[in-house]
């Protein structure tokens, strides 16, 4: 009877693993079909290589701002984070990003995204561009009208500072090439 028990209890725990694995495998498969979509349009690549590895998770950041999908802003923002901590002179990246994992709430990170674009376009300025284009794009009413910018792949303007509620509203300043 016991030897029943504690067999029945295994096979719980490794039916509630396995699944839990299968649930993991779905959400990495989705946030891959994300960076893929992004990169896809117009594919970009840094001279740099680490920073580059930073620069395709702040793509996907900035795809969960749009979207406001708060926990998925965390775990780009964390992977960021690890990969700022890994660049020379990333500490500030670093920071910002982890403000942004630690926010419980998308406008706070939203607002937070604005410090990190600015820090993160000095980068790229300063790293350059191996192949592909990156877009400056600029919202004048983000951040209480003071205007915020951020980075793209992409020429459609897709406003992370305001996701659903102005989805287009800003425009390009700049082309990296």
């Amino acid at each position: 009877m016991k030897k029943n028990i504690i067999l029945l209890a295994a096979l719980a725990m490794l039916l509630v693993a396995c699944s839990n694995q299968k649930t993991e495998e779905k959400k990495d498969t989705t946030v891959a079909k994300e960076q893929t979509k992004v990169t896809a349009v117009n594919p970009v690549s840094l001279k740099n290589d680490q920073l580059n590895a930073v620069y395709q998770q702040y793509l996907l950041l900035s795809s969960a701002l749009i979207n406001s999908d708060l926990a998925t802003a965390k775990e780009a923002s964390m992977a960021l984070e690890l990969g700022a901590k890994a660049l020379a002179g990333g500490e500030k990246l670093a920071g910002f990003a982890a403000k942004i994992t630690a926010a419980s709430d998308i406008e706070v990170q939203r607002a937070l995204f604005s410090s990190l674009s600015n820090e993160m376009i000095a980068k790229v300025k300063a790293t350059g561009l191996q192949s592909g284009e990156v877009y400056v794009e600029y919202c004048p009413m983000a951040m209480n009208d003071k205007g915020a910018s951020w980075l793209s792949n992409q020429k459609e303007v897709r406003n992370p500072y305001y996701g659903e509620s102005m989805l287009d509203c800003g425009e390009i300043k700049e082309t990296l090439k």
